[in-house]
């Protein structure tokens, strides 16, 4: 990983902003002005309507009349978050391109700074940065802050991904070359949960990975109907899609070395592993769902190959036991879970800071 000093962008180029739509037109006229005043850029804003039923798409045309760089695109039949993705994707006409939900918006600056990464590092396809949470509307942000740029091998950044087991990135903070988009292909449509993870994986196998670390690049807006809210709540079912989306280094046509890719596999599959341990023993000492523990240790059992996954299992069973039974967390177990809350918060630190945690 090379650390550097950011350098301002020398000339405006060209940034399409797709926005997928299904049922956030109360929340468009937001998304697409934090795309059409970005500073230093030349804008096109795409909208993909996925038949919506709640007037997004009159809002989308009124928006598109009051402003030429707004093209607007109307599905017949809702066809899912992942086909309307790919559907604004292809019709990108910039340089660079970026996933916008109608519901997020873009930090002031984002794409600038995004752009200027990737033209001073032509090896890099896919820049991502820090996104912060709203509810209402999105928090002032320093204008001064201090930045650095982080800039990994691709295979480099998919080794740490993998053996942390984790997405680094939650999605609206992502800025692409189109060329890198045009290469890495389509969102896969076997993974409408996790196919975001695949993606960025897909794109680091054949393009370096940048990160702007210091300005907020996007805001991320908490809601009750967001996706990963409302469909993947379950911890076990996060991991099993994670653990999806870690399987294309499965697929011969990765652009990376078998015996490499193998052994990233085997990391993640083993760092899943741990952390579905990690969440079990939580959940019981918690006093939380004893059917979610069970959900995690099955998750466990079904990496057969992983190291130390029998131990793991049978020790969560065991804990499990012990938990119907009314029994409490010892100390040594109460001073690990207290240990690893801390590690957690540590974690999500460097994170914020290096996008890597």
């Amino acid at each position: 990983m090379k650390l550097m000093r950011p350098v301002a962008l020398q000339h405006s180029t060209s940034v399409s902003v797709v926005v997928p739509c299904y049922n956030y037109g109360r929340y468009l006229p937001d998304a697409l002005a934090s795309a059409l005043t970005q500073e230093g850029v030349d804008v096109e804003v795409i909208v993909v309507d996925d038949a919506s039923t709640d007037g997004s798409a009159a809002v989308a045309w009124r928006l598109a009349s009051e402003d030429p760089r707004i093209s607007v695109v109307l599905h017949e039949k809702n066809q899912g978050h992942i086909a309307t993705y790919n559907d604004g994707l292809s019709r990108a006409r910039g340089r660079y391109v970026t996933l916008l939900s109608a519901d997020d918006v873009i930090a002031p600056g984002a794409l600038a700074r995004a752009a200027a990464l990737m033209e001073a590092n032509p090896r890099v396809g896919m820049v991502y940065g820090l996104p912060k949470d709203f509810t209402d509307q999105p928090p002032p942000v320093s204008t001064h802050e201090h930045a650095t740029w982080s800039v990994w091998e691709g295979k480099q950044w998919i080794s740490l991904a993998c053996t942390r087991g984790r997405n680094f990135i939650l999605s609206p903070e992502v800025v692409m070359r189109t060329d890198a988009v045009l290469s890495v292909g389509a969102y896969s449509t076997t993974l409408p949960h996790s196919g975001d993870l695949e993606y960025w994986l897909r794109a680091a196998g054949s393009w370096d990975v940048g990160r702007i670390n210091g300005p907020v690049q996007a805001f991320y807006r908490v809601h009750g109907a967001n996706m990963h809210q409302t469909e993947f709540a379950a911890a076990a079912v996060d991991l099993k899609h994670r653990l999806d989306a870690f399987r294309v280094l499965e697929d011969p046509r990765f652009p990376t070395n078998p015996k490499s890719r193998a052994r990233q596999l085997q990391r993640a599959k083993y760092a899943l592993s741990r952390e579905a341990a990690h969440l079990g023993f939580r959940e019981i000492n918690r006093g939380g769902s004893m059917e979610a523990a069970v959900e995690l240790r099955k998750f466990i059992e079904c990496l057969h190959e992983v190291p130390g996954n029998i131990h793991r299992a049978n020790a969560l069973q065991a804990r499990i036991t012990r938990g119907a039974r009314g029994r409490k967390p010892g100390v040594g177990r109460q001073a690990a879970e207290f240990a690893r809350g801390q590690l957690d918060r540590v974690r999500w630190r460097i994170w914020a800071m290096t996008g890597i945690s």
